[in-house]
Order: structure tokens, then sequence, then C-alpha cells
């Protein structure tokens, strides 16, 4: 593992998605980030949807720079409603991201576990931005 000294030399993310074609980049991103359901919030009134996660920095592998991950903030805008499914009882349980899709109106954000979000968007209008420092882990997400 590198020393925290080392991990910041990938810099951090900061996104900006409106067009369908930045899903991919967004998803792959996003992709083994693990999220806590807790740190889901939808603002109604200003119709945005936030996900705290702790993003798997692959950009931070493919520099040498060793396993790490970092804090980072997806917002999706002009959301209309959102719908889960597969919820888990416990408000505090952890999940991994998968993928973000779209179907139709709505942008999908597919979890581990059945878990899935759902929210309905009026236009494709994201944001992903890395927050604070990284620090370095461990498990390694393998997809065999």
């Amino acid at each position: 593992m590198a020393d925290p000294g080392s991990l910041s030399g990938a810099g951090r993310l900061a996104l900006l998605g409106r067009e369908p074609g930045d899903i991919e980049p967004f998803s792959a991103l996003l992709q083994d980030a693990t999220l806590r359901l807790a740190d889901i919030g939808f603002d109604r009134k200003a119709r945005r949807l936030v996900c705290l996660v702790n993003r798997y920095r692959r950009e931070a592998d493919a520099l040498s720079l060793g396993p790490s991950r970092i804090r980072c903030a997806l917002r999706i805008e002009t959301v209309d409603a959102v719908q889960r499914t597969g919820w888990p009882a416990d408000p505090e349980a952890v999940t991994a991201i998968l993928s973000l899709a779209q179907d139709g109106d709505r942008l999908v954000i597919i979890c581990a576990a059945g878990i899935a979000i759902r929210a309905r968007i009026e236009v494709i209008d994201l944001v992903l931005e890395d927050i604070g420092e990284p620090w370095g882990t461990a498990r390694v997400p393998s997809h065999e």
C-alpha cells in the first residue's frame, strides 16, 4: 500500500455530465463505490438527488499509486421523483454500486444485493466530485 502522501497524485475528479454519452464514464468511475444508504438524500424542492460514496480510485492504480478510495459526491439534478427497490430494513446498510444507466426518463443506480435507485429526470444533469483526501485500502475490487 502506498504511503498516504503519495495517494493524492492522481488529483481529484470533478466532472459534469449533460449528454446520454456521459453516463457510461460516470458509471465506470462509480463502479465498486461503496454506498451507505443513509448517505442518500433527495431534496424535492431543489429537485436534486445526492449520493455520498467511497469511490475506488482506478486512476490511482493506473498511475501505480496503490489502491485507494476517496469520498465522492454524485449529484443528479432536475429530479422529479425517486423510487427505490430491494431496500433493506437497516438504514445503515452498505452496498456497492454496480452501474449507472439510463432507462427512458430515468437514471438508475444499480447496486449489489438487488438494490436500485431510480430517479425520474427532466434532462441529464450530473455532477461527480471528489471531496476530501484519498486513503489507502487493502480491499481491491475484483471482477472474475
